[in-house]
C-alpha cells in the first residue's frame, strides 16, 4: 500500500488577507448583500468589503467611499433605494456607520 501524507491547509481568514484586524460586521436587512464588513480610523472609512449582492456595483462602491469621512458617506448615500426596496446596499452601509457612530 502507497504511504500517503497529508499536509494541513493554510486558511485565509474571514474576509481574506487583506481585511484589518478592527473589521466590523453589520448584517443588512432588505438588501440582497448578507454581510457587510467595515473599518474606520480617525472618522473614516478605511475598509469595506460587501457579500452578496451587485458584485460591480459594489466594488464599484467600496472604492469610491473608501477614505471618505464617515459623515460624508452618510449624506451623500443615506436614503438611497434600490428598485421598489426601500433601502439599498448602499443605505444599508449607512445604517451601519450610524449605528458606529452611536457607539463612539
Amino acid at each position: 500500500m502507497e504511504n500517503i501524507t497529508l499536509q494541513p491547509q493554510i486558511m485565509a481568514p474571514f474576509g481574506g488577507t487583506d481585511e484589518p484586524v478592527n473589521a466590523h460586521d453589520f448584517i443588512p436587512k432588505g438588501v440582497c448583500a448578507k454581510l457587510i464588513r467595515y473599518a474606520v480610523e480617525d472618522g473614516k472609512l478605511t475598509y469595506v468589503k460587501f457579500t452578496g449582492g451587485c458584485d460591480g456595483n459594489l466594488k464599484a462602491v467600496s472604492t469610491l467611499v473608501t477614505g471618505m469621512k464617515l459623515t460624508e458617506i452618510l449624506s451623500k448615500l443615506k436614503g438611497i433605494t434600490c428598485g421598489n426596496k426601500p433601502t439599498s446596499c448602499a443605505d444599508q452601509l449607512c445604517c451601519a456607520l450610524s449605528e458606529y457612530l452611536d457607539s463612539e
